[in-house]
């Protein structure tokens, strides 16, 4: 079993490191790469919240509908970026938006 990835900003980044995940504080120039490597390598990606804001929307909805491995958004320990709202993305999806 591979060990969980991290991908985020460098203060959560600290705390995911300790809990004994691998972690990636990428640029936003190696920002898919590492992302793309990471879903090669483990078993879960979590991304934080203000990395998944700078990804491009289509590219955000592939990562997160796969199954293999799982890709989860986590809000990052300053509360700087908003958590994609998952009910909304959902009722678009199954095209029962209000």
């Amino acid at each position: 079993m591979s060990v969980p990835v991290y991908i985020g900003d460098a203060v959560s980044a600290a705390g995911y490191r300790l809990a004994g995940l691998r972690i990636h504080v990428p640029d936003s120039a190696e920002l898919l790469e590492q992302i793309e490597q990471a879903t090669a390598d483990a078993s879960l990606v979590l991304l934080g919240a203000d990395i998944a804001a700078q990804l491009p929307v289509a590219a955000l909805d592939r990562l997160l509908s796969g199954v293999k491995p799982a890709v989860v958004v986590v809000p990052d320990v300053r509360a700087q970026a908003d958590l994609p709202d998952l009910a909304n993305r959902l009722r678009q999806q199954l095209g029962v938006l209000e």
